[in-house]
């Protein structure tokens, strides 16, 4: 049962205060605790609830197993992790490359900065941001990047970038139309924007409810829908022009999601499942289990 009144919330998609549940499930990752998500009646928006509070949500991410914050591989989840991670650092900066007009770029929520690395030696000129310090300074100390610890110090960086790139991380950021339009004033004319977000309307993610892993609940607060994306985008004076999938997160997700339902790994059938998601994917009733999404400002 809930333990307040979800009308408390707003949807930051909409703006309406009418929720119901949508699902029940729990930190399957770390802490085992319950949480639901909560579902829009009007626009459908999903978001975690209950939200942990802001001094005590770091105890989610406290776990040397949370790969986007470790740099040592030591298990098998890790490798695939790391491995897909190695072929899609190429994607990604020709993604850039597609898009973009320029050559300055910030990355929120870079992590260890491998990325970045990666795009500098493309002949990028490149910034990031990162809230966590193991993972900030083994960028700083390790590449030798310009990292900045909170995204406040884009106040004084208004028209500043030509791409910002947040992969996998708009969904852990408590304020999701505030963010949006910091680093809207942070672009240049002409810049663009490109958010990576699991995706809750794909086939894993229904197949797998609340053992999907992609929903990396409380760590995830916020669930978005291609739906949801462009109206916020709309909302914040960009311009949704693309949606691209992330082919191979579909099946680190389902190997992980199989983990969660069943307490083995099952990589055979992991493996069929990420491959139906990504078939079903093609039909925009489904979409994929993640996806990139290119905004540009509008400023023309």
């Amino acid at each position: 049962m809930l333990k307040m009144e979800p009308e408390m919330y707003n949807c930051p998609a909409c703006g309406k205060t009418d929720f119901e549940p949508f699902i029940h499930s729990k930190d399957h990752f770390l802490t085992g605790e319950k949480f639901d998500i909560l579902q829009c009646k009007n626009c459908g928006f999903k978001m975690t609830f209950p939200v942990p509070d802001p001094e005590n949500i770091g105890k989610y991410y406290e776990s040397k197993e949370y790969i986007s914050h470790d740099t040592e591989d030591k298990n098998l989840m890790n490798l695939v992790y790391k491995t897909a991670r190695f072929f899609t650092l190429r994607s990604k900066c020709r993604l850039i490359k597609t898009y973009s007009s320029g050559k300055k770029i910030l990355d929120v929520g870079c992590g260890t900065g491998e990325f970045l690395n990666f795009c500098r030696k493309k002949g990028f000129q490149c910034s990031g941001i990162e809230p966590g310090a193991k993972p900030r300074n083994f960028a700083i100390d390790h590449y030798h990047l310009p990292i900045k610890e909170k995204i406040e110090f884009l106040s004084e960086e208004k028209g500043t970038f030509d791409c910002i790139t947040l992969w996998h991380v708009l969904e852990h950021i408590p304020d999701t139309n505030a963010t949006l339009r910091v680093l809207k004033e942070a672009l240049k004319p002409s810049g663009i924007l490109i958010l990576a977000l699991p995706n809750p309307d794909s086939f894993d993610a229904r197949f797998y409810g609340e053992y999907w892993a992609a929903f990396d609940l409380p760590r995830h607060l916020f669930h978005f829908s291609s739906k949801n994306i462009k109206m916020l985008a709309e909302k914040n004076g960009f311009t949704l022009k693309k949606v691209l999938p992330q082919y191979l997160d579909s099946f680190y997700i389902a190997m992980l999601s199989e983990k969660y339902k069943s307490g083995k790994k099952h990589p055979v059938k992991s493996f069929f499942k990420g491959l139906t998601s990504n078939l079903k994917g093609k039909n925009p009733t489904f979409g994929f289990s993640s996806q990139i999404y290119i905004l540009s400002s509008d400023f023309s």
